[in-house]
């Protein structure tokens, strides 16, 4: 199978961590997830990772908590993912870097752009948390800006439905998958595919993103060899 992206950014959902238990992360949903990347890193792709927390914590539904403290909680969670991840790639033999956006030096290398690149083109897989560093962005955002900074060919979005509807699939039998989708339309129609943050800084810089499954991990190899999976926005 041959490439049609060289250099992709796969964004994980928290949720995609947690398995059957839908919480916490489930270490073997977790190896499942990271053989499709080693087999794309064996193909001579450059991956590079963004995790969300939400498996841990949902800063946006801490009730009356100071929305900046539970952004920076969540950012948190954030970090449990990236290392979790960064375990299972390295079990399956992969050379990985942890990045994070606030500075943690015991566990994990500060966030620096040339070194994020150096890496990826040496063959490592970056694993990158805390999203943005700041509070009132999210992961979705962080997905964008590090996928620009990085310029990465398009950014992969891993959910746990099968592309973009036109209202829940989970709630509505009529609900119908987009193939395709401009950046204005899920601008314009509010599709809750990722944060409008995001969508408009992708639309705005040209950076496509693929939204698909992850139940099944191998659309991951899918996507990147230019089968036809998910809702390509662009």
């Amino acid at each position: 199978m041959a490439l049609k992206y060289k250099r992709v950014l796969l964004k994980l959902s928290g949720e995609a961590l947690a398995g059957d238990a839908g919480h916490g992360i489930d270490f073997d949903t977790v190896v499942e997830i990271c053989r499709p990347v080693k087999a794309l890193c064996d193909m001579g792709a450059q991956v590079a990772i963004v995790v969300g927390g939400g498996n841990f914590w949902r800063g946006r539904s801490s009730g009356n908590m100071d929305r900046t403290r539970a952004d920076h909680m969540g950012m948190l969670a954030t970090v449990i993912n990236a290392l979790g991840v960064a375990d299972g790639l390295e079990q399956l033999g992969l050379s990985v870097r942890v990045q994070t956006a606030i500075a943690m030096q015991e566990l994990a290398e500060p966030y620096i752009r040339n070194r994020a690149v150096r890496h990826l083109e040496k063959g490592r897989v970056v694993v990158f948390g805390c999203g943005t560093g700041n509070p009132f962005f999210s992961t979705d955002t962080g997905a964008a800006l590090r996928a620009a900074e990085i310029e990465a060919d398009i950014i992969l979005k891993a959910t746990m439905v099968d592309g973009v509807y036109d209202r829940d699939p989970k709630k509505y039998n009529n609900a119908h998958k987009y193939e395709t989708l401009t950046f204005m339309e899920v601008l314009n129609q509010n599709l809750a595919v990722m944060d409008m943050t995001a969508a408009s800084f992708c639309k705005d810089r040209g950076i496509p993103w693929l939204v698909f499954s992850i139940e099944d991990p191998e659309n991951i190899v899918r996507a990147v060899t230019g089968e036809a999976v998910g809702t390509l926005v662009r």
